[in-house]
């Protein structure tokens, strides 16, 4: 491989959904050693994640002078996840969060005028603060870059503040920040704070605050307004991007589910969330592959002074929809959960798209990453086409 090119990786968010990407991994890992490459390092130069992928993508640039070793780590968690390692699911934090929300929903007026406190999200995820203090080894992200293990990590998150997407990158070597219409990019020390951010699912979870140019704004999920999610691994430098996705790039409905009746709270919800995590990424997807073709095109004259340049792209994605096999795990969430998203039609098949973010468990995820790794195995000439060189 050229010195001058390098290998981005973006893992996309989807709450829970986002184990199907520890699948992935572990099956390229398992497709570079039976082709007779060993990465000692992590095959990948510049890692992206946006909400739950992000919590990925940092995993595994703390651990980039090692890939096998992080993805071990990676299946160690998936594998063996459960709700309340994730947010509160107690009979008393559902009911001061999530009852509470319900009753916001049906007597609105009524609680204002007793100004009573409304609360902050439909679940408390204050445990994932602790997974993520127990599970990453930020120093070793620094060790990682100074050294050269890896070129850059980027996490995205939107402002409900500003209304701006942001992206926040670390890198080792000097990369001037990049602004768009309703984007900007920092330069950042990441830490915890913008992971939580960047997995805050609008509603489900709280927003987080955090300090831009010593101004306080509110932010939450990165899928929210992400125009452009492959955009900061070529802004970072990638001349090939792998994208793992956390849903089928083509969600349409199942068979014998296309007429119904008048949809559930969990059923426009689901449809909301796909539309943040989803549409975004498919229609990048699109975007990239149309300029690929068009420079492929050009001469090399006209090549030269066009300021594109083709981007090697290969996607992994679901090839079974997450939500179906959502509905066959429901039962092995906590009772109080239960209650609350039966309640919301989420027990439901037609309302469990709201649950496939949200079911945390490890019956749920290891399935999942089961999936994972059929899904690319199957597509091993590719990933191998994809490394090549």
């Amino acid at each position: 491989m050229e010195k001058h090119q390098k290998t981005g990786l973006i893992l996309t968010g989807g709450g829970a959904r986002a184990a199907y990407q520890a699948g992935v991994l572990h099956a390229i890992l398992r497709i570079l050693h039976d082709a007779g490459i060993k990465p000692g390092r992590t095959p990948f130069d510049i890692i992206c994640g946006t909400s739950a992928g992000a919590l990925n993508a940092t995993a595994l640039a703390c651990r980039a002078d090692n890939f096998a070793s992080a993805v071990r780590g990676l299946l160690a968690v998936w594998e063996n996840v459960a709700t309340q390692a994730v947010y509160r699911a107690d009979s008393l934090a559902v009911l001061r969060s999530g009852a509470r929300w319900l009753s916001l929903l049906s007597f609105g007026a009524l609680l204002r005028k007793w100004r009573a406190a409304p609360p902050d999200s439909l679940l408390d995820n204050t445990p994932l603060a602790g997974l993520l203090h127990r599970v990453l080894d930020l120093p070793r992200l620094d060790a990682a870059l100074g050294d050269g293990a890896l070129h850059a990590l980027a996490i995205t998150a939107s402002s409900y503040t500003s209304g701006r997407h942001l992206t926040f990158y670390q890198s080792a070597a000097r990369v001037e920040s990049w602004t768009r219409h309703g984007r900007l990019a920092l330069a950042s020390q990441i830490g915890v704070e913008h992971l939580l951010a960047s997995s805050a699912i609008p509603f489900i979870f709280p927003a987080v605050p955090l300090y831009l140019g010593g101004r306080r704004e509110y932010c939450g999920d990165g899928a929210m307004r992400q125009q452009a999610p492959i955009a900061p691994a070529i802004h970072l430098g990638a001349t090939r991007v792998l994208v793992v996705g956390a849903g089928r790039m083509s969600e349409s409905a199942p068979e014998g589910e296309g007429h119904g009746g008048y949809p559930s709270m969990a059923q426009m919800a689901g449809h909301a969330m796909s539309s943040i995590f989803l549409d975004s990424l498919a229609a990048d997807v699109e975007r990239l592959q149309r300029i690929n073709h068009t420079v492929a095109r050009l001469a090399p004259e006209a090549r030269a002074g066009s300021g594109l340049r083709e981007v090697k792209l290969l996607v992994i994605a679901p090839s079974e929809r997450l939500d179906t096999i959502a509905a066959r795990h429901t039962a092995s969430l906590p009772a109080p959960v239960r209650a609350l998203l039966g309640a919301l039609g989420a027990l439901e098949s037609r309302g469990a798209a709201l649950a496939s973010y949200l079911l945390f468990e490890a019956s749920y995820t290891r399935e999942l990453i089961r999936l994972g790794e059929r899904d690319t195995l199957a597509r091993r000439g590719d990933v191998l086409a994809f490394f090549a060189g």
